[in-house]
């Protein structure tokens, strides 16, 4: 039952959405046939976003899909701001399994590795807004706890480890919306026109290698050479994701 006002458990100020994701509330129970819940909902709502993308996201989407009228869902979600904000957590889904005692820098790499892997089988989550405030769900706090316990033999200081969690995640995120932009963008363009800007064929046309050495250095140099066989979105991510370990690993020898 939702609690309103002031309580012994502490849940009475708590955002509605929080409640729910929590399991500290219910929504409302007078709904039009069993059959629907709020995990119908977003799960409901989560298909329509891969199908269709973030713009598509609106309660009389997820409610045509779902067979019922809009307000049939408005007993279980208030509004499309709630119903993203408890979608935001429940895509993510459960943090990843890590065997305890596994070596900080392995562990840390798989937490990274297993969110961008996720954010990159949704990339339109990646284009919601995040609204100002930190996660709250409980997916994504199991996620903060799975990446905190990674660090948890090293000699750092806890906020230490807390801050190191958060900029990796943020590395993250930032790495998957620009390897999902990119691949929307090149979805648009047409071959001739991606041939036509090709650097390491159209640089060398513009550039003075007297005004530009190091770019004109580093294209003759392989800069931009491909291998067939690799992956660069994967080898991307993995060569600066090692860049931040490696800086980690300073951190952990100085507080040795």
């Amino acid at each position: 039952m939702e609690t309103t006002g002031a309580d012994n458990t502490g849940t009475g100020d708590l955002p509605r959405a929080v409640k729910l994701a929590w399991g500290l509330a219910e929504p409302g129970s007078r709904g039009p046939r069993r059959g629907l819940t709020i995990e119908k909902i977003l799960d409901t709502a989560i298909e329509v976003a891969d199908a269709e993308g973030a713009a598509s996201l609106s309660m009389a989407r997820v409610a045509k899909e779902l067979g019922f009228t809009t307000m049939s869902l408005y007993r279980y979600v208030k509004s499309k701001d709630e119903l993203i904000e408890l979608i935001t957590d429940r895509v993510v889904g459960p943090a990843p399994h890590i065997e305890p005692g596994t070596p900080w820098r392995e562990a840390l790499a798989l937490w990274a590795t297993s969110e961008y892997e996720v954010l990159m089988r949704h990339p339109w989550w990646l284009q919601l807004s995040i609204g100002g405030v930190p996660p709250t769900g409980p997916n994504n706090i199991a996620w903060l706890e799975a990446g905190l316990g990674c660090l948890a033999d090293t000699p750092l200081p806890k906020p230490l480890r807390f801050q190191i969690v958060l900029n990796t995640s943020l590395y993250v995120i930032g790495r998957a919306r620009f390897a999902a932009d990119f691949a929307a963008a090149s979805a648009t363009v047409s071959p001739e026109y991606a041939a036509a800007l090709d650097y390491p064929v159209l640089l060398p046309r513009l550039l003075d290698p007297a005004k530009f050495p190091h770019l004109i250095g580093a294209i003759t140099g392989g800069a931009f050479d491909t291998d067939r066989e690799v992956d660069w979105d994967d080898a991307d991510f993995a060569f600066a994701l090692g860049l931040l370990l490696d800086g980690i690993e300073k951190l952990i020898i100085a507080h040795r």
